[in-house]
């Protein structure tokens, strides 16, 4: 029983002993490096929308004439939740605004014809190929729903065909994308982003002088982004 005692007793000591170490050398979520489930992920980008449009004609007045429209920049945030080490679900916030311009005959003649607000929220399902690593690179897929707002014809086109109201339907499509996350700190990483969006509208002119024109619009757009995040 005395040996049983001792040897108790000597068990005990050593665990009291070791017990701070261990708790020590442990990593906390802080310490530790890459992302894991439960983490959220703050970034702020630079992004530029570039729509890769293809136009229908102006129609029924210009048949055959087409619009183009302009790349944009603008500030974006996003977050991003880890349901798993490896799955997260972004959703990002930005709105950027852009001009349709003519290209041929008439309208090619007023150049500017409207602009318009643009306001896409997409939310992508993200696989994340090396959530530990300080290198991590991931893609996506997801939906998208955009909405144009304050859409307003230009001065030449006021001009030219006297009072005119623009309106553009919101678009529902699909998006993918494809970064990369690199650690500057534990905490701290700088991010690259590429997506596609698949955006859809209908643009409709009512003029004072020759009615009511529309113009289908297949934007399209990459949104090629760089910044900063947090993991929190």
């Amino acid at each position: 029983m005395r040996n049983l005692v001792s040897s108790a007793a000597v068990a005990v000591c050593a665990l009291l002993v070791t017990s701070p170490a261990a708790a020590q050398s442990a990593p906390s979520p802080d310490d530790r490096t890459g992302v894991a489930a439960g983490d959220v992920l703050v970034r702020l980008r630079a992004i530029m929308v570039a729509p890769n449009e293809r136009s229908g004609s102006v129609l029924p007045a210009f048949t055959g004439e087409k619009a183009s429209v302009d790349n944009s920049f603008m500030p974006e945030v996003d977050a991003t939740y880890m349901a798993t080490n490896h799955l997260g679900f972004e959703l990002i916030a930005s709105t950027t605004k852009h001009h349709a311009d003519g290209r041929t005959g008439t309208t090619g003649s007023i150049g500017r014809l409207a602009s318009t607000w643009v306001l896409p929220p997409t939310l992508t399902a993200q696989y994340h190929f090396a959530p530990t690593s300080h290198v991590r690179p991931y893609v996506g897929a997801g939906l998208n729903y955009t909405i144009f707002w304050t859409e307003k014809a230009s001065d030449g086109l006021v001009k030219a065909v006297g009072q005119t109201n623009v309106h553009m339907s919101d678009s529902f499509g699909w998006a993918a994308q494809a970064g990369i996350d690199v650690d500057i700190t534990r905490k701290v990483f700088v991010n690259v982003d590429v997506k596609y969006i698949d955006i859809d509208t209908k643009v409709r002119l009512r003029t004072t002088a020759i009615g009511t024109q529309q113009v289908s619009l297949h934007l399209d757009p990459l949104v090629v982004g760089v910044g900063l995040g947090i993991r929190l």
